[in-house]
């Protein structure tokens, strides 16, 4: 009987004994879960109070840095940009204004170019940073992109430059003549050659200017607001009388062939322009007593078909170089024949642009000596789509069709016997 006694004391001890012990290490384990480690020491809790919100709203990439050159906080954009790595700050001249900062407590600039991450490219990033104490020991930075900004400017100032450039010169040949004329005043075979040359200048302005309009127009409306589906036949109709003059004096036959009933969904005057900038350019840079064709076709694409237009010419062709810049605005691959021609260098940025803003894309092939294709490439109009499954595929074009409404003696002609197929016509 106290043999059973003390063992049921002793089993009655041992259970008081494990409870306790369990009590004191479910205390000790939430005491230690309550102290500040290491790296909770740099966490929210050590910014000012509402530094966090504010920081998260901020546009800038933004880095926190304690005394120790720790990183506190970062925005993901500091990270994007490479700023922070292994919970340091990346960037060396970044790190030694914020020193200098936490010294002496006065805030701090400097604008710096940084490499790419992730790119073989050797263009920088350009960048402003900014460093301000936040609190008794803590410094912030503000990062802010530049890169974007540069370009733009960048593009102003040359475009200023340019359009300054391009003015400049029939302005002042219109200045001379003037004074020429004034001089010769009593030689009246002299004034009418100079009011001639003149009138060539005042027209090259006119050009230039309308053409500076009519790029402004298609960088800066949205085409697909008046948007409706076009004919290609009648843009290729627009585009033919819109050089017939050119043609008939260097005696340029112009041919067409392709598919016909084509339609592209978009702004038609923007769509014209850009055709006819494309075979107004195949007319001023080919040599007389050539020919240009134009010919269009469907072509199968993902997400729907696309129309393609070609335009094709027999003239001095484009070198390779010269290629990757022809749509650059008042890029011209021989300035000099660009003055004979009147040319102003912005026909085909136009072209590109109002491809682009159609969802669509211009392309060149071209050899030097033997001439060049343009084509110009948009989405099918829907309810080109909807007739063609309905009354099925287009009829090529009938090549002896009046394109232009009118009869009689025409600076071009057509060919029944010479079709231009979309493909033939194409590289």
């Amino acid at each position: 009987m106290n043999v059973n006694a003390a063992i049921a004391a002793v089993a009655a001890l041992a259970g008081l004994c494990t409870g306790v012990i369990a009590m004191l290490a479910f205390r000790w384990s939430e005491r230690e879960q309550a102290k500040p480690t290491r790296s909770s020491l740099h966490t929210d809790a050590a910014l000012p109070p509402g530094v966090d919100t504010v920081l998260s709203v901020l546009r800038s990439s933004a880095v926190v840095l304690d005394e120790a050159d720790a990183v506190v906080k970062a925005s993901s954009a500091a990270y994007a940009l490479g700023l922070v790595r292994g919970g340091k700050l990346a960037v060396e001249p970044m790190l030694a204004m914020a020193r200098d900062t936490r010294r002496d407590g006065e805030i701090r600039q400097i604008e710096l170019d940084l490499p790419r991450r992730g790119t073989g490219r050797g263009d920088a990033l350009a960048v402003s940073a900014r460093v301000a104490p936040l609190g008794s020991r803590l410094v912030l930075l503000l990062v802010e992109d530049l890169t974007e900004a540069r370009r733009i400017e960048a593009v102003r100032r040359d475009f200023v430059a340019n359009v300054s450039h391009e003015l400049k010169t029939p302005v002042g040949a219109l200045s001379l003549l003037s004074e020429a004329v004034m001089d010769a005043s009593d030689d009246p075979e002299a004034v009418s050659r100079f009011a001639g040359r003149m009138q060539v200048e005042a027209t090259r302005l006119s050009s230039l200017v309308q053409e500076l309009i009519d790029l402004s127009r298609v960088q800066n409306d949205d085409p697909l607001e008046d948007a409706e589906p076009v004919r290609v036949d009648e843009l290729v109709a627009e585009a033919i009388d819109r050089c017939r003059h050119q043609a008939g004096t260097k005696q340029i036959t112009m041919a067409t062939g392709g598919t016909a009933d084509l339609r592209v969904w978009g702004n038609r005057g923007q769509l014209a322009a850009a055709l006819g900038n494309l075979v107004e350019n195949a007319v001023n840079y080919s040599p007389a007593r050539t020919r240009v064709g134009i010919a269009a076709r469907r072509i199968p694409a993902t997400g729907g078909d696309l129309i393609e237009v070609a335009v094709t010419d027999q003239g001095i062709g484009i070198s390779e170089k010269d290629r990757e810049r022809i749509f650059e605005r008042f890029y011209r691959v021989d300035p000099a024949r660009s003055r004979q021609t009147g040319g102003t260098g912005l026909g085909l940025a136009i072209v590109k642009h109002v491809a682009a803003s159609h969802g669509g894309e211009v392309t060149v092939w071209s050899a030097e000596g033997q001439g060049s294709t343009f084509t110009l490439r948009l989405p099918e109009a829907g309810a080109a789509r909807d007739h063609r499954s309905a009354g099925g595929p287009g009829e090529p074009y009938d090549s002896g069709s009046d394109l232009d409404g009118e009869d009689g003696d025409r600076p071009y002609e057509t060919f029944t016997n010479e079709q231009l197929s979309a493909p033939e016509v194409l590289p």
